[in-house]
C-alpha cells in the first residue's frame, strides 16, 4: 500500500501571502490543523499548522488594547508564521515508510509531491485508521498472540494448525520485543474453535502468549469525562 491509497487529494491551501485571520479563518471553516502553503504560481513553500497560529496570536496577559491586536493580526501575514523547511515524500512512497518518517522527525503529518507540486497529505490520523484496519481493530474474531521466535517454519506451522481446524486468518502482524532478537505475532483467527485451537498450537511446540475471544465486540473504553467525582468510600 501506498501513500496515494490513504492520502487526502488536493488538500485545502491559501497563498502565503494570505493573512493570519484568512488563514485561521479557513483551517476552522475546514476542520482542519495543516494548512499547506503555496507561491503565487502553485508551488510547496511552507505549512502552517493550528499551534503556529495560537502561538503568533497576542498573549491575554498582553497590555494591548482589543482593537490594537486586531490591527496587529490584520497585518500578519501567513509567510510571518510558516514553517518553511517542509518534509515531503512522492506519492509512491510505502505506507510503512511514511510513517517512520513522520516518527523520525516528529512530525504529525506529510505533504504528497507529484512533479513539484503538492498533490495531497497524509496525518498521522490515516496512519491510525490504517493501522485499525491492517490488524483488523473492528473484526470480532479470535484474537492471538504467539511468541515466533523459535525459527525458521513457525509461521508455516502456525498456518496449518489454524487451516487444520477449518479457520481462516483475517490478519497478521509481527512485533519485535524489548530484546529486538524476539518477536511476537497477532493474528486474528475466524470459525476456528478456541480451545482445541490453542491445545493443537501448543502441541506443536509453539507459545500462546494471549487469546481473546472479540466475537462479542470490541475493547470497551472507560470514560471520564471530569464533570463528577466518582463516589469513594473511605
Amino acid at each position: 500500500m501506498q501513500v496515494k491509497d490513504r492520502m487526502i487529494c488536493n488538500p485545502v491551501t491559501v497563498t502565503e501571502d494570505a493573512s493570519f485571520e484568512d488563514a485561521l479563518h479557513t483551517m476552522k471553516e475546514k476542520n482542519i490543523r495543516r494548512l499547506p502553503i503555496s507561491s503565487k504560481d502553485g508551488h510547496l513553500v511552507g505549512i502552517v499548522v493550528e499551534k503556529d497560529l495560537f502561538s503568533a496570536a497576542p498573549s491575554q496577559a498582553t497590555s494591548l488594547s482589543i482593537f490594537e491586536m486586531h490591527y496587529l493580526l490584520l497585518k500578519l501575514k501567513v509567510k510571518e508564521v510558516m514553517t518553511r523547511r517542509v518534509i515531503t515524500v512522492g506519492d509512491d512512497c510505502p505506507l510503512e515508510e511514511a510513517a517512520r518518517i513522520m516518527v523520525d522527525h516528529k512530525i504529525g503529518s506529510l505533504l504528497i509531491v507529484r512533479d513539484g507540486r503538492l498533490a495531497g497529505i497524509i496525518t498521522e490520523t490515516d496512519i491510525f485508521k490504517t493501522f485499525v484496519e491492517i490488524l483488523g481493530g473492528r473484526d470480532k474474531v479470535l484474537r492471538l498472540t504467539l511468541d515466533v521466535t523459535e525459527g525458521k517454519g513457525v509461521l508455516a506451522a502456525i498456518a496449518n494448525e489454524i487451516v487444520r481446524h477449518n479457520g481462516n486468518i483475517l490478519s497478521l502482524a509481527t512485533f519485535f520485543c524489548k530484546d529486538e532478537r524476539e518477536r511476537i505475532i497477532t493474528v486474528k483467527v475466524t470459525d476456528a474453535p478456541k480451545e482445541p485451537l490453542l491445545e493443537g498450537l501448543e502441541a506443536t511446540g509453539i507459545r500462546v502468549l494471549n487469546a481473546i475471544d472479540m466475537s462479542n465486540g470490541g475493547y470497551l473504553p472507560v470514560v471520564i469525562d471530569g464533570k463528577t467525582r466518582p463516589f469513594i468510600k473511605v
